[in-house]
């Protein structure tokens, strides 16, 4: 087999990660204490690398450009705390990577870009503290340079030895930070990168990270509920501060200076003459006003911290954001009043278009936010999004709909006058009782779950699954609604797309008559690509 090019290393890294960071990002949340109680650790650093994988796609295919872009990338989206220090890591790893001669043929080159990277880490916050993150870390990169010059530098082994060493760190973080002790948790941010090296390992091995029970206090996820406003630390900074900075290091140098006397949990990360500056302090307009005199900053970004937690008003405006496959089918959710993400075609929406989506429907950026991703890939996109709009004091939900046709049904019952819970209720009930199937043609040949198939081939899915193959299109579509009417249902619905020809979608609406008559039939035109017809039954 051909070694895998190294570029293509760091984007398979990229992609693993992201997956990684959603499926942990609700517990990261949850042990997320230190520096702030605020739980959006997960959410922020989920963010930051989906910026980075962005950039990374977009890049020329080597090493140094895939590396570089992905480091670029992550400062420019970076966000929190937790987000800023890793945006800074990748930029010291990719510091070593974009060197001229520089392979990933052994781990010499891992080991160290993480050394880089935790001296990155630590040179970017002002007031470094153990049991964090930059524990976790160095650890890291110590372990990873042991067995870099040890007898086995092969990649694959200083990969495990740095990922095995993150979470033995992250164990003894509540021995480094009483805060962590008190609350019966490990270091959130700390957590993140062991979700980050763990991919890299399964990148390059294969290898699934086993669940590692924590016995440290009595923490569970998801976590007790913060204590009442009058409860908390009425001395904690009321604002989080955080901008892009076009600046030389020495303005930098002086404006961490100015930063450090007015707030604190000050983190800057950059390199050359682009930073991102990240402060807690009472004072925002001071914080601003040093990026002003330090150099040009922009897309700033000013939090409340308090109000993160505050309670919501009974009666909110409420906006649905839904993703669409096709042209046909936007056109379908928004005559149904949903704000439309579209996307081109492979691609599935990024955290920032499904925010952007909240902000066309809701000009006031206060109201209530239901998200219907419609796609399996698109769901951990929407629980980031409103993962995010939830930090900004606002309702958000995600309705579990994974399909096309499960967002139509529960669109199709959402009530705007509704109370909140209410309607997230029913949209859930609809999209749950709504099965669904598609049919498409086989690219290549792949081992299924109905067998193998060869180029050419008509697909039948049935809930994710292929569950059908066959030679023509009307066939394959019949028995798929066959399948999904055995357990019952009362209304199926068809949705055209690209390679759906004249009678296609006819002939199943015949099938449906035929053999379950007690079944209506409704036909959409979706204009979706790769599948000829999306199937539902409720």
């Amino acid at each position: 087999m051909p070694p895998v090019p190294d570029a293509e290393i760091v984007l398979r890294w990229c992609a693993a990660g992201l997956d990684a960071l959603a499926a942990a990002r609700e517990e990261i949340d949850a042990l997320n204490v230190y520096p702030v109680p605020d739980g959006d650790t997960g959410t922020n650093l989920y963010l930051t690398f989906e910026a980075a994988r962005e950039a990374a796609e977009q890049a020329e295919p080597t090493l140094a450009a895939t590396a570089e872009a992905m480091a670029r990338g992550a400062l420019i989206g970076a966000r929190g705390n937790s987000g800023i220090i890793v945006a800074q890591m990748l930029r010291g790893v990719a510091d070593v990577l974009s060197r001229p001669g520089t392979s990933l043929a052994d781990g010499r080159a891992l080991a160290e870009g993480l050394t880089r990277a935790a001296d990155e880490a630590h040179r970017a916050v002002a007031d470094p503290v153990e049991g964090t993150i930059l524990s976790v870390a160095r650890a890291a990169a110590q372990a990873a340079t042991a067995r870099a010059t040890g007898p086995d530098p092969s990649l694959p082994a200083v990969a495990l030895a740095a990922a095995a060493a993150a979470h033995d760190a992250l164990d003894h973080t509540p021995e480094q930070l009483d805060v962590l002790a008190d609350a019966g948790v490990v270091d959130a941010g700390g957590r993140g990168l062991t979700v980050l090296l763990d991919a890299f390992d399964t990148v390059l091995t294969g290898r699934r990270p086993l669940p590692r029970p924590r016995t440290v206090g009595t923490h569970t996820v998801p976590a007790p509920a913060l204590p009442p406003p009058h409860e908390q630390d009425q001395n904690a900074p009321a604002y989080e501060v955080m901008y892009l900075l076009d600046a030389t290091r020495p303005q930098v140098d002086a404006l961490k200076e100015t930063l450090a006397e007015i707030g604190d949990s000050l983190v800057v990360s950059g390199a050359g003459e682009q930073w991102n500056v990240h402060v807690h302090t009472d004072d925002a307009g001071a914080a601003i006003e040093a990026g002003i005199a330090a150099g040009r900053p922009h897309r700033i970004s000013v939090t409340y911290l308090p109000v993160q937690h505050a309670p919501h008003p009974a009666e909110q405006q409420r906006v649905v954001v839904a993703f669409a496959a096709g042209d046909g089918l936007a056109e379908l959710f928004a005559e149904a009043g949903a704000v439309v993400v579209a996307t081109a075609t492979g691609h599935r929406p990024s955290t920032g278009e499904m925010l952007a989506a909240v902000d066309r429907g809701d000009a006031s950026r206060t109201g209530d936010v239901v998200i219907l991703p419609n796609e399996r890939d698109a769901v951990p996109v929407a629980e980031a999004a409103a993962a995010e709009l939830r930090t900004h004091g606002r309702r958000a939900a995600v309705i579990p709909a994974v399909a096309q046709v499960q967002g139509l049904a529960a669109l199709a019952v959402h009530e705007p006058h509704r109370a909140f819970d209410a309607d997230v209720v029913a949209m859930t009930a609809a999209a749950g009782q709504t099965r669904h199937g598609a049919v498409t043609i086989a690219a290549r040949e792949a081992v299924t779950m109905a067998g193998v198939c060869q180029p050419g081939d008509v697909l039948g899915v049935v809930d994710g699954d292929f569950a059908v193959i066959g030679s023509d299109l009307l066939d394959v579509a019949t028995e798929v609604v066959a399948r999904m009417l055995a357990a019952g249902g009362e209304l199926v619905t068809v949705v055209t797309g690209d390679g759906a020809g004249p009678g296609l979608a006819d002939g199943v609406a015949r099938a449906v008559r035929r053999g379950h008559p007690e079944a209506d039939t409704v036909v959409y035109r979706g204009g979706q690509p790769r599948y000829p017809l999306l199937l539902g039954v409720e």
